[in-house]
């Protein structure tokens, strides 16, 4: 009779077993497509099979244990860190792109073209009002040119400080997540595989905007630390960082009136720029702090925008005012046509116009010489488009061919970010894909797993039925004795 109790208890601690494995089988299946889930595996034990000590042997549910592989985790962060940067990158040159039309058929390039005719057309017939009159109208186009693009630069600059912020503000919220999910863990939560996917979606999309490695504890909880270094999260207690102007110190700057550089600072205040390197923040700081300014200056450098505009306004201003408009006597100078904030080189294509005083009458064509040329300052500024002399050009290049350079850039700059972007594309998938490979859920084989312990539950259930009719049957045989 003993023999029948224990196997019967024995077979009832199996169907118990069997039933736990169907429960994680059950939560695989409903959680395949989770963000952040792991395959869960239910380990069973067996007992110790001994008759003669009265070990019926058997089996036992163990413990829950997940597939998480960290090191495929860590891959995928790092590859979607590096996407997260590629796709910003693009994202921005496009938009930068769009201020440089190089086909001529627009903007600046247009503007400097027609300009450069009506200096010639001014040069065939140098005492035309006419002619005159539509020099100082195609010059007011190449000011109002330049005052679009830096006026398109400086408002991308906003955007992009704008998302900055925006950036910042999300990794702080995410950061909050994190510590909330670890006071869970640190409060008993500790084997929550529902728990655990939300950390492991909220890391992932964290990578998207920073650089991190995440180190999980001995308590269960994940750090998270910043480039390695600077503290994000530490059991439930978030560290934000925080964006923060830093104007040019009028002290060292070489262009004080510059536009301020753009910083990530710690919790503690400590300048944590440098270490952001990855994601879509390293992606914004590269554009603030180093692209925009090539373009638009700032403490350090004018930029090429303002240093093409202040080298085109000064060269037709001193072949006009080098001139004459008549001979007199006594002869009358020309006056300079363009004007711009002589105070700020950072500013000056935003400043850059026509002086409204200037008259068509006070465009001076005269060269006093010797020899005179009556025509010959609309002849130089002609030459403008295509100069034989340094003094015309702009670090060894004409206006057009230097505009050229700076669209160029971008374009550059654009093509490597989409190049760049398909790479990472490609990265994030194999990683995934290894990812999935060792702890994703697969439906076929959690099939196959709820198959064969259905039949054993199914058979134990049989066994115990035949258990309990031997063991009635044994009852009644030694009541009827």
């Amino acid at each position: 009779m003993s023999n029948l109790l224990s196997t019967l208890l024995s077979t009832a601690g199996a169907l118990d077993a069997y039933t736990q494995v169907l429960n994680v089988t059950q939560t695989n299946v409903a959680n395949a497509n989770t963000p952040g889930y792991a395959k869960q595996t239910q380990t069973l034990q067996a007992l110790p099979f001994d008759p003669s000590m009265g070990s019926t042997g058997g089996v036992r549910a163990g413990d829950v244990q997940s597939s998480r592989d960290r090191f495929a985790e860590q891959a995928v962060r790092q590859q979607t860190t590096l996407l997260g940067q590629a796709q910003q990158n693009v994202t921005s040159f496009t938009s930068l792109q769009a201020l440089f039309d190089i086909s001529g058929n627009s903007g600046l390039p247009a503007a400097l073209n027609t300009l450069f005719q009506s200096f010639s057309a001014w040069g065939q017939s140098p005492n035309s009002t006419v002619a005159r009159q539509t020099v100082i109208q195609n010059a007011t186009a190449v000011a109002d040119a330049f005052q679009q693009t830096a006026t398109g630069l400086a408002t991308m600059a906003q955007d992009t400080t704008q998302q900055l912020q925006q950036a910042v503000t999300q990794i702080n919220q995410m950061a909050g997540q994190l510590a909330g999910y670890n006071k869970q863990i640190l409060n008993g939560d500790r084997n929550d595989a529902g728990l655990d996917a939300q950390i492991n979606s909220t890391l992932e999309q964290l990578s998207q905007y920073v650089n991190f490695t995440a180190t999980p504890q001995s308590d269960g909880s994940m750090t998270v630390l910043i480039n390695g270094q600077t503290p994000l999260v530490i059991g439930d207690q978030t560290y934000g960082i925080l964006p923060q102007a830093v104007p040019p110190d009028p002290a060292t700057a070489a262009y004080p009136g510059g536009p301020p550089h753009q910083s990530i600072v710690s919790y503690d205040g400590t300048d944590i720029t440098a270490g952001i390197t990855g994601g879509q923040l390293a992606s914004l700081l590269n554009l603030t702090n180093n692209v925009l300014p090539s373009y638009m200056g700032d403490a350090n450098n004018p930029g090429d925008l303002n240093a093409m505009a202040k080298q085109f306004a000064d060269c037709v201003n001193n072949l006009l005012t080098s001139g004459n408009v008549s001979d007199g006597p006594p002869p009358v100078a020309g006056v300079p046509l363009f004007t711009y904030d002589t105070n700020n080189d950072t500013d000056v294509a935003m400043t850059l116009s026509v002086d409204p005083t200037v008259t068509s009458d006070q465009l001076a064509a005269i060269t006093p010489g010797p020899p005179e040329v009556s025509n010959g300052v609309p002849l130089a500024l002609s030459q403008l488009s295509n100069p034989h002399d340094s003094t015309y050009e702009i670090n060894g290049a004409s206006y057009t061919e230097f505009y050229g350079s700076m669209a160029t850039r971008v374009g550059n700059l654009l093509n490597d970010a989409n190049n760049e972007l398909q790479v990472q594309q490609s990265a994030v998938a194999q990683a995934q894909n290894v990812r999935q490979q060792l702890s994703g859920v697969s439906l076929d084989e959690e099939a196959a797993i709820l198959l064969q312990f259905q039949q054993g539950y199914e058979a134990n259930s049989k066994l115990i039925t035949v258990l309990q009719q031997l063991s009635e049957d044994t009852i009644n045989m030694l009541t009827t004795t």
